[in-house]
């Protein structure tokens, strides 16, 4: 499917808080794929609305690093299917659980453009 031709019913949008770190290896990619997982992180952790994806970078990124945004993005909807959305908490702290060896099928996935939807300073 190319990109200009995919509905929104084909994509599932899906939110990502990140820290200066993560951003900056965004950028290095031109905002189209997510870096590698690091060892020890078996998982990558996208959040399924933006509400989650805030407290996160607002709460934690902010206070650990001094920086925090929210991304979103748009993977294939059909990619996506074979993940189960984890409850983590309250009933917005949802996300999905992707195995870090899954990665890079899902950034082959992704539909468009990372961008960046807000910003945390202190």
């Amino acid at each position: 499917m190319e990109a200009d031709m995919a509905t929104p019913e084909d994509l599932t949008m899906m939110y990502r808080p990140v820290g200066p770190e993560e951003l900056e290896l965004l950028r290095q990619a031109d905002f189209k794929r997510w870096p590698p997982r690091l060892p020890g992180q078996p998982i990558f952790y996208p959040v399924t609305n933006e509400q989650y994806a805030a407290e996160i970078a607002g709460n934690w990124n902010e206070r650990d690093s001094g920086y925090g945004a929210v991304t979103r993005f748009h993977v294939r909807k059909s990619f996506m299917d074979k993940y189960t959305v984890q409850r983590v908490g309250g009933s917005h702290h949802t996300e999905w659980w992707v195995p870090a060896e899954d990665l890079e099928d899902l950034n082959d996935n992704i539909v468009g453009l990372i961008e960046v939807t807000r910003e945390f300073r202190p």
